[in-house]
């Protein structure tokens, strides 16, 4: 059976997302694989890789909101953000309230600007920072706009030296968490660096309907992977869904414009929707853009 959709992938620590693409295509012996959101070697969880003709859809999964649990230490900083770096300043001791750490940590909710750090993947001039950051430069970074969707406090451990807060947060694709730590920090008043993250979420896709590699293998070898995968097109639930004629589902296929069988919102106009017959049981034919003015879905994406 060859193996198509979505593979929810808990990443291993010390494990790039390249790492865990190679490890994957070892284990199934099939190539075509990509990820949807590279995370640090330190940094654990969601990691959905799609499999086949599923790659087609990671530009839309990347899209989708992403939920982290982060942990931050007060009154430390580091030249990464994280754990990981070169320890630049420390503060002998921290003094915060509960009521000062839940009123900084919530004014981050909404719309918000963030400096990419030194050591990312982003590229200026042509360069990863990382690169630049590794050589001991330090270059001008423009702005970028996030959104923050929901921040919950889980614990606090405020009487230590340097105080420890944990986190959720659900956020918009391109959200630095370790920039947020250290926005954190400011907004106190101190110093502070990430010490622990964890992807819980990407989308829908959630930790407990992750396998680990081990998993993985096994599942591979007893020949019940297949069970485990989500369809490629459940992977995109923010996409909505129109149906088409029979007639209609075969130029479909053929990647031409096709007539929609559902009433369309007029709000549609460009918006990107998942295709199906509407025989039944109705299969997925592609991702198509709705064009208000011709009253015509125009093919992205076909799987025929």
């Amino acid at each position: 059976m060859t193996l198509e959709g979505v593979l929810p992938v808990l990443k291993p620590v010390d494990y790039t997302s390249h790492d865990v693409v190679a490890k994957v295509r070892r284990m199934i012996g099939i190539k075509r694989i990509g990820h949807t959101g590279t995370l640090d070697p330190k940094v654990t969880g969601v990691l959905p890789l799609c499999i086949g003709r599923a790659t087609r859809v990671v530009e839309y999964i990347q899209d989708l909101p992403k939920e982290y649990e982060a942990t931050l230490i007060l009154g430390k900083a580091t030249d990464t953000e994280d754990m990981s770096g070169r320890l630049i300043e420390e503060m002998e001791a921290v003094q915060v309230t509960a009521e000062q750490v839940r009123t900084a940590v919530e004014s981050f909710v909404g719309s918000i600007e963030q400096v990419p750090p030194m050591y990312s993947a982003v590229k200026v001039d042509g360069r990863r920072l990382y690169e630049l950051a590794r050589l001991g430069q330090e270059v001008e970074r423009k702005k970028r706009r996030v959104t923050i969707y929901e921040i919950e406090l889980l614990a606090m451990n405020l009487e230590r030296r340097h105080p420890e807060i944990r986190f959720r947060v659900q956020c918009s694709k391109g959200t630095y968490i370790r920039t947020l730590c250290t926005d954190v920090g400011k907004a106190l008043g101190y110093p502070a660096v990430m010490s622990e993250l964890v992807r819980s979420a990407t989308g829908a896709i959630t930790l407990d309907r992750c396998l680990t590699l081990p998993e993985i293998e096994r599942l591979q070898q007893e020949g019940k992977l297949a069970e485990r995968l989500i369809p490629t097109d459940e992977a995109i639930p923010h996409l909505p869904a129109l149906r088409v004629a029979e007639t209609e589902a075969i130029k479909a296929l053929q990647g031409r414009r096709v007539r929609a069988a559902d009433s369309v919102p007029e709000e549609w106009d460009g918006r990107m929707c998942k295709v199906y017959s509407a025989k039944s049981p109705a299969p997925f034919l592609g991702i198509f853009r709705w064009d208000a003015e011709r009253s015509l879905l125009v093919p992205e994406k076909v799987f025929n």
